[in-house]
């Protein structure tokens, strides 16, 4: 079974960070590229950052110069780190997979067919 499993969200004053793991099992990451969307309240669900399997990446202008995205395939893991964190960012955060051949660049509206449950992120003083 295919599964991805969120951790490291929680409580975070404004400006704080966070590192959001995102832990596969049952498959290898090593031919999927990955994401990760979010969703706030009230909203859809947005992506918010991609990378491929050669570490091109892709960030939704929001998040640019504060989020990083990175894998390790070796522990099957692709991470978000979130630095100067907003009120705005508040929403549950989810990893996904999509399995393709080798892309150049990655993209929000892949169809991404294996999604962990999410974990919540919460900005507030």
């Amino acid at each position: 079974q295919l599964q991805l499993v969120e951790s490291g969200g929680g409580l975070v004053q404004p400006g704080g960070s966070l590192r959001l793991s995102c832990a596969a099992s049952g498959f290898t990451l090593d031919d999927y590229a990955l994401g990760w969307f979010r969703q706030a309240p009230g909203k859809e669900r947005e992506g918010v950052s991609c990378i491929t399997q050669s570490n091109s990446t892709h960030y939704t202008d929001s998040v640019k110069g504060r989020f990083t995205i990175s894998r390790d395939n070796a522990k099957n893991t692709v991470y978000l780190q979130l630095n100067s964190l907003t009120p705005e960012d508040t929403a549950v955060y989810y990893c996904a997979a999509v399995r393709v051949t080798f892309v150049p660049l990655c993209a929000f509206n892949y169809p991404y067919h294996v999604w962990g449950q999410g974990t919540q992120v919460t900005v507030s003083s």
